[in-house]
């Protein structure tokens, strides 16, 4: 469904009151690309990072969307490692699914 489909059935939806106004401006907002989540902005412009990397970039990234250090983040991935492997598999998740920057 195409964005302008989407906008007229929100259209629809509030003349025949089944939405409010207020409730309309929020998801034509959200349709239109602006997040009222401030964290799901966040994720979506999480990349790996080309110039602070070890591996893949990836505690760089983090490093870049949440103003923390990336050593910092290197650490607890580290200290995830050594508890049950868990930061391996992190990593591992965050280098396939998440795109490196341009």
């Amino acid at each position: 469904m195409s964005l302008a489909d989407e906008l007229a059935k929100l259209d629809e939806l509030r003349q025949r009151g089944a939405i409010s106004d207020d409730e309309f401006a929020r998801a034509k907002a959200r349709l239109l690309g602006g997040s009222e989540i401030p964290a799901v902005d966040a994720v979506n412009r999480l990349r790996r990072s080309r110039d602070d990397r070890w591996i893949g970039g990836v505690c760089g990234g983090i490093a870049k969307i949440t103003d923390i250090e990336s050593w910092i983040w290197r650490l607890v991935l580290f200290a995830l490692a050594l508890f049950g492997g868990t930061g391996v598999l992190l990593y591992v998740l965050l280098w396939i699914f998440v795109p490196e920057e341009s």
